[in-house]
């Protein structure tokens, strides 16, 4: 970050009432905090690869599922009417 840009988030801190600094507190430690977790999960995954553990670390997906219709049960029992569907 360029000293300026430093420096005038220092120079608005001065304007912050102390209800706002206690967020901005709690705001920076949960920041720090996030950066901290990412590090060790990074540094976590980099001792697998190395030992040999794992190949590759595979990063899950947040892709929305299709959507899943239910099935109809008529007659039995739900576990029975599954059976049948599957045949």
């Amino acid at each position: 970050m360029p000293p300026a840009i430093l420096n005038q988030i220092l120079d608005q801190l001065k304007t912050l009432e102390p209800s706002e600094l206690q967020q901005l507190s709690q705001a920076i430690q949960h920041y720090l905090a996030d950066q901290e977790t990412a590090a060790q999960r990074v540094a976590f995954h980099q001792a697998l690869v190395e030992s040999g553990l794992v190949r590759q670390i595979k990063t899950p997906t947040f892709e929305q599922r299709t959507h899943q219709h239910l099935i109809q049960v008529q007659d039995g029992s739900v576990s029975q009417t599954i059976i049948e569907e599957r045949r």
